[in-house]
């Protein structure tokens, strides 16, 4: 769907231009899936669980610098009328350089998968008893109806993911209602940082677990879609609209997210349960704390969680094979060669008796660790004019984007070189 420009009141929306803006939106609410995603579950419990609420600040920070790197994104689909990875394969050229960058990006995509993967997996578990190994075979279906759904239109899709979106935030507005948190620990620790060494892996598993590389890479994607054919006047619109879904939905999901940790530092670490680090302790320990319908809340949420972002991770992986390599992709047969990809290493796991949880938790550090993979080329592009022309960053966005890349490698470098 295209859409034209419209009048403004007085610098607010006009009725007509209310309507085109509900219109537009979609991008940022199937991006907004990753923000709460399994990883994000692992992440925040263990977060909370053990030092309360003395990391808030790293979710809103990462829900800050992801949504800053989301509009870009966007915007970079908007301007060019391409998406990041056709732009990264335009410029690499040769099938030499293009290869191993597709593979490092399918390596960041398959260990997105794996969380949500695990994530469906743990929820099949706790909510009907289904044993792990089990459990990891019913899962490779887990996405089928969804992908039919996209198959129907976008609007089918955004409408399954609304639901799975909202029922994940009732959950956690849920448990807050029961978890009663300290409000000042929260305001507190949401500006005043606080960094020791120890924390460093726990900031890069939020960090990692929300400026996920594949939305980074499929938003672009998915506005340039909105706008194709469109005129210069139509995309000036369109750019407000596309900003506006960003900050609503992206800044939603950080307070979801946020919710999470905060449930874990009120609901556990303040009672002093600071071994509850897995999701599996989460849900046994709200149960009699809190009552069953509290854990059975916590789990419904994280098998939508999961499902959901096992969606946008099929089709953010489709976009980036289909713009490096320049091949269609059969969406149903990527989800069963990735997922069947995924069964192998947690099969293992589990026979061997490692706690899944742990694989969730550790692959969200991955993901930090290969957050630049689509990030540099994603702030060079949308820095030049010649690219983007009227839509190039302004100085200050510029000033923005490369000091939340440089916070990002920074805590990659430190973590790597104290291994």
């Amino acid at each position: 769907m295209v859409f034209s420009s419209g009048e403004k009141i007085e610098g607010r929306y006009s009725r007509k231009e209310m309507l085109r803006l509900i219109a537009y939106m979609g991008p940022a609410l199937l991006v907004s899936v990753a923000y709460i995603d399994p990883g994000n579950f692992a992440s925040d419990i263990e977060t909370g669980a053990t030092t309360g609420y003395v990391l808030l600040w790293v979710v809103w920070l990462a829900g800050l610098m992801g949504m800053l790197l989301q509009y870009l994104s966007g915007k970079l689909g908007l301007a060019t009328g391409k998406s990041l990875p056709e732009l990264v394969s335009a410029t690499l050229r040769k099938r030499k350089y293009i290869i191993p960058y597709w593979l490092s990006a399918e390596a960041a995509s398959a260990a997105v998968d794996l969380a949500e993967f695990l994530g469906t997996v743990l929820a099949l578990n706790l909510l009907f008893g289904i044993p792990y190994l089990e459990a990891t075979y019913i899962a490779v279906f887990d996405v089928f109806l969804m992908i039919y759904l996209s198959k129907k239109g976008f609007r089918k899709l955004e409408k399954a993911f609304f639901l799975f979106v909202g029922m994940i935030g009732l959950s956690y507005v849920y448990e807050l209602f029961l978890v009663k948190p300290d409000i000042s620990s929260t305001v507190y620790y949401s500006v005043i940082p606080e960094i020791h060494q120890a924390y460093v892996v726990l900031i890069m598993s939020i960090i990692g677990a929300t400026v996920m590389p594949h939305v980074l890479f499929y938003h672009s994607d998915l506005v340039r879609q909105k706008v194709k054919g469109a005129d210069p006047a139509t995309k000036r619109a369109t750019l407000g609209y596309h900003r506006n879904d960003t900050i609503l939905f992206l800044g939603a999901a950080s307070f979801v997210n946020a919710a999470m940790l905060i449930m874990a530092a009120g609901g556990f670490h303040a009672r002093g349960l600071n071994d509850v680090q897995t999701i599996n302790d989460a849900y046994y320990t709200l149960l009699p704390l809190f009552g069953k319908l509290a854990g059975y809340m916590f789990v419904a949420a994280l098998l939508s969680s999961g499902i959901s972002a096992s969606t946008l991770g099929t089709l953010a992986g489709q976009s980036v094979m289909e713009g490096m390599l320049g091949r269609n992709v059969n969406p149903w047969k990527r989800r069963l060669v990735t997922r069947f990809i995924n069964v192998i290493p947690t099969t293992i796991a589990i026979m061997i008796g490692l706690n899944p949880f742990y694989i969730l938790f550790y692959s969200q550090v991955v993901l930090s660790i290969m957050i630049p993979l689509p990030m540099i080329p994603l702030i060079v592009y949308t820095s030049q004019r010649s690219r983007m022309g009227e839509f190039v960053n302004r100085k200050y966005t510029v000033a923005l984007a490369v000091l939340s890349a440089a916070t990002i490698i920074v805590f990659n470098v430190y973590y790597l070189a104290t291994l």
